[in-house]
């Protein structure tokens, strides 16, 4: 059986050593990158099976950005992502993140927030809401968050689950 094949874009050189590591370990064939364009460039090329992206990089929101190429780009639709972030991600058990989302932005508690993540615990759908330089709500889906700083038991799972349903 082929092993997964796993893309990881941190512009920190020490979060990809010890993700490379903890997948390597796992028996993951791992491909890096430090920014947005070498991660674009190497998705395209080497095809992963999954990728585990940073937020903030070059910018605040380089992670975002990518995150949404993997949704837009023919070339690289369909490879799950999986956002690494501090973050708190908002749970729900609607499966309708996006809308849920938008109520959030509605609510005058997390009105002014600049990034909502946001995770149904029912389906694992998820993604994120982020407030551009413009001022406008950027929705971008993804298939799941990573908690930093990495830690090898909550890693694992995620990426096990997102590799199984790809593959399934």
């Amino acid at each position: 059986m082929k092993k997964a094949k796993i893309l990881v874009v941190d512009d920190d050189l020490d979060v990809i050593t010890v993700l490379e590591q903890i997948l390597t370990k796992e028996g993951y064939e791992v491909v890096s990158a430090f920014n947005k364009k070498e991660g674009i460039e190497l998705a395209i090329k080497e095809k992963p099976d999954l990728a585990i992206l940073d937020v903030m990089m070059t910018t605040h929101y380089e992670g975002f950005e990518m995150a949404r190429e993997f949704v837009d780009n023919p070339a690289l639709k369909g490879i799950p992502t999986l956002m690494e972030t501090s973050i708190e991600v908002l749970m729900t058990t609607k499966p309708s993140v996006q809308a849920m989302a938008r109520e959030f932005r509605n609510d005058p508690n997390y009105k002014e927030l600049q990034v909502i993540l946001i995770r149904d615990i029912v389906t694992g759908n998820s993604g994120i809401d982020y407030r551009a330089e413009d001022g406008r709500s950027v929705w971008v889906p993804v298939d799941g968050f990573i908690r930093k700083p990495v830690d090898k038991a909550r890693v694992l799972p995620e990426v096990e689950r997102l590799l199984h349903k790809s593959m399934a």
